[in-house]
């Protein structure tokens, strides 16, 4: 049986929602159900990085964040995963380190980008190593300042970024992997009616299945394109299918003669773990 719900990690808490609009974006969840209104949006279309937030997942046994456009993601593609947004960071009235790091070195200036640089700099803050200067412009390279103010943006990201975390999710870390490895149930997840739904298949026969009962549906990826069709071209997408519950897609395997990536797997993913290492000098 297909599990009825999505479910996520919030605050501690896991989120379960057996009701969802299919083109739901996180960003419209987060400011218009949750009415947490410190995500910005900005573009609207996953290029300025106003709307950034962290999600965790479960890699080899502990909780590895990243930057996520919130404006472009659907609600269901963070099932299984912790969500983090910069409206959690200050506790008990002291900044996060990266926060107290933009106000020591004037990092934020009209401030409208400054939630976005804050959540993307929170996973480097995350990364476990302590990054040059170069790294962290690589980093921030989905986040933009019109203010120009980039240089203090960095210096604040050199004095909070020194591989050595040290706020409420460090210390929380070996909780949140036993949550998220709870989540974990190896169901498919259909959310909705024949008619109108979400759905996250878990094996390619399952997604193979679906897509073959449903040939009008979307299949979704990383929503980089559908994304758009939602929020700028508003589509009406009544049927979702979403291909990240499906594992063997992430694969990335090498061979003598040839990589061969999942058609889910990331550019990070492959670049970063594969393709690097074969680049001409």
């Amino acid at each position: 049986m297909a599990r009825q719900a999505i479910r996520f990690l919030r605050r501690g808490q896991v989120v379960e929602l057996s009701s969802l609009p299919p083109t739901r974006t996180l960003l419209d969840y987060l400011r218009l159900e949750e009415k947490s209104k410190g995500t910005k949006e900005g573009c609207n279309e996953g290029d300025c990085g106003a709307c950034t937030v962290a999600l965790g997942s479960l890699e080899e046994g502990r909780v590895v964040y990243e930057p996520v456009n919130a404006c472009i993601l659907l609600l269901g593609q963070i099932d299984g995963k912790e969500l983090v947004t910069v409206d959690d960071l200050a506790a008990g009235g002291k900044l996060h380190p990266v926060q107290k790091a933009f106000v020591d070195n004037h990092a934020s200036q009209c401030g409208f980008c400054t939630p976005g640089f804050v959540m993307s700099l929170f996973t480097l803050y995350h990364a476990g190593a302590a990054p040059t200067r170069q790294q962290i412009a690589d980093h921030i390279a989905g986040n933009l300042c019109r203010c120009t103010g980039y240089r203090p943006i960095i210096d604040a990201a050199m004095k909070a970024c020194d591989g050595r975390p040290a706020d409420q999710w460090a210390a929380g870390a070996a909780g949140a992997a036993r949550i998220l490895c709870s989540m974990h149930d190896g169901a498919d997840v259909f959310v909705g009616t024949p008619e109108s739904f979400v759905a996250r298949p878990v094996s390619p026969d399952a997604l193979s299945r679906l897509a073959a009962e449903h040939p009008d549906a979307t299949i979704v990826s990383g929503a980089t394109d559908v994304g758009l069709w939602i929020t700028k071209q508003l589509r009406v997408l009544p049927k979702i299918i979403l291909t990240g519950g499906v594992s063997t897609l992430h694969d990335v395997t090498e061979m003598p003669d040839r990589v061969s990536i999942g058609a889910a797997a990331t550019y990070a993913a492959v670049y970063y773990t594969h393709l690097r290492a074969h680049e001409t000098p």
